[in-house]
């Protein structure tokens, strides 16, 4: 591609942005360029809106009205992603495949004390046998509990969320450490003692995982997961309960602690969620920030005014809403304009009218996303922190992101619009990439370390992963 040539072309002691005679947008044609500013998903008077319904005397009850009318246009009933939902759950034929993908899925199930809490990691299709893991982690049990919610199956979900808020407060330490008391378990196990016929549950909160770093996820999930049920079901009463309050806003405490962050994103470590081995998306990743706003979102509506101490969490989530949503949509918003930018950033600006505001330097853009790069799509990019922009694509934080309304319409538009330029790359014959592309070389041994698990086009490293396919949403 020609701006890959131009780059290439420019000397190594010379700024790419000297060429001032070369602009990327020769190449456009001549689309509107999104804008941020005016369309917002999710803005500032709706947030205010909510709230004040909430404070406003008629409880929690008109506070989802609230929610359901704004959001939810032309009322009626409604599915999670905002289409309408089917007046009978078994209108059309099912494929067959159907049939056999829920008895692998009842094979996967693990009970505790005669009732069954979720489904563990690995299961070998045709026989049943465990592969290595006898673990229920939780951000793979997601997928799972919405088919169980959909077909009809709550209590499996119910058991769930319950087991877990149970494990969030066990006391938890790695070493001579103690984690925050609203951390979730990654994952947690049944432990059977035939003797006595007991079981016993077993968690594991970063101390046992490979690299011993607690997962910034799991809070996510289980706020998300209690919104879905609560609205799948209509029953509100276990969110409602004292102890669910109660988790909801250890997990807030947790998320909004004030710190020395200049940022409303949330820094974490290496392998803190999904990817969770090291592949270099340690600082402010994609899928983390998405996860956080949703269950901003859900703990709103979740939260119950009157309850003690929801008011002041409330209020922050609020604050913080506004805050993270500007940001993302401002910072780690990339199409073909906003790389024509980049490509022209100046560098070392010292003012608050910086333009390049992370000092990103122009020559770190790598040489295949000007190739990458339609003239009609854009995406969130992976990570956006001081001088360090990663330009990979991650699938799980920007379908997330159209889900949660993190993503403006236009936007979410043009992720679509990306994926269908891309769709060789993106989707190809074995959905979904988990990012891509996929690091090579010296910069896979740099980055992961030399995981062979993680070699090219493998598990996380641009690997397939059918179960995303959950969180993709059509136009």
């Amino acid at each position: 591609m020609e701006a890959a040539g131009a780059g290439a072309a420019t000397p190594s002691h010379a700024s790419m942005v000297d060429t001032d005679d070369f602009d990327l947008s020769r190449l456009l044609n001549h689309r509107p360029r999104i804008n941020v500013e005016r369309q917002r998903s999710f803005d500032d008077r709706s947030l205010g809106d909510l709230y004040l319904s909430a404070m406003d005397g008629r409880g929690a009850g008109g506070y989802m009205d609230s929610y359901e009318s704004m959001y939810s246009p032309g009322g009626g009933l409604r599915s999670l992603t905002g289409t309408p939902a089917s007046s009978t759950r078994l209108s059309f034929e099912p494929h067959p495949l159907v049939g056999d993908a829920w008895d692998a899925l009842r094979r996967s199930l693990v009970c505790f004390r005669g009732q069954p809490l979720g489904t563990i990691a690995a299961v070998d299709s045709s026989s049943g046998e465990v592969l290595n893991y006898d673990q229920v982690f939780v951000r793979d049990f997601v997928p799972s509990a919405l088919a169980f919610l959909m077909n009809g199956e709550p209590e499996i979900v119910k058991n769930f969320l319950l087991k877990t808020l149970l494990l969030q407060g066990w006391e938890k330490r790695i070493d001579r450490f103690k984690l925050g008391e609203g951390a979730m378990p990654a994952s947690f196990k049944v432990l059977k003692d035939p003797k006595r016929g007991v079981d016993t549950l077993a968690a594991d909160f970063g101390e046992s995982a490979i690299g011993r770093v607690a997962p910034a996820d799991s809070g996510f999930w289980w706020i998300i997961l209690l919104r879905a049920y609560t609205k799948s079901t209509g029953d509100h009463t276990l969110a409602e309960t004292p102890e669910c309050q109660k988790g909801i806003r250890l997990i807030m405490n947790q998320c909004l602690a004030e710190g020395f962050d200049t940022f409303p994103t949330l820094l974490c470590a290496d392998g803190c969620c999904m990817i969770d081995r090291r592949m270099g998306v340690y600082g402010y990743p994609i899928e983390i920030q998405a996860l956080f706003f949703m269950s901003l979102r859900c703990a709103l509506l979740l939260l119950k005014p009157e309850a003690e101490g929801n008011k002041d969490i409330m209020e922050r989530i609020v604050t913080r809403l506004h805050a993270l949503s500007y940001h993302m949509r401002t910072y780690f918003w990339l199409d073909f304009h906003q790389l024509n930018d980049i490509y022209r950033f100046k560098t070392e600006e010292y003012s608050h009218t910086a333009v390049n505001k992370f000092n990103v330097i122009p020559e770190s853009i790598p040489d295949w996303l000007f190739d990458f790069m339609p003239s009609r799509g854009g995406y969130f990019v992976g990570n956006v922190s001081p001088a360090r922009m990663d330009f990979r694509w991650f699938a799980l934080g920007n379908c997330v992101a159209i889900l949660a309304s993190l993503a403006t319409p236009e936007q979410a538009g043009a992720i679509m619009d990306l994926i269908e330029e891309r769709w060789e790359d993106l989707i190809g014959e074995m959905p979904l990439k988990i990012c891509y592309p996929a690091i090579e070389g010296h910069e896979w041994q740099n980055v992961t370390g030399c995981d062979p698990k993680n070699t090219r086009w493998s598990y996380h490293n641009g690997g397939s992963w059918p179960a995303l396919l959950f969180c993709c949403r059509p136009r």
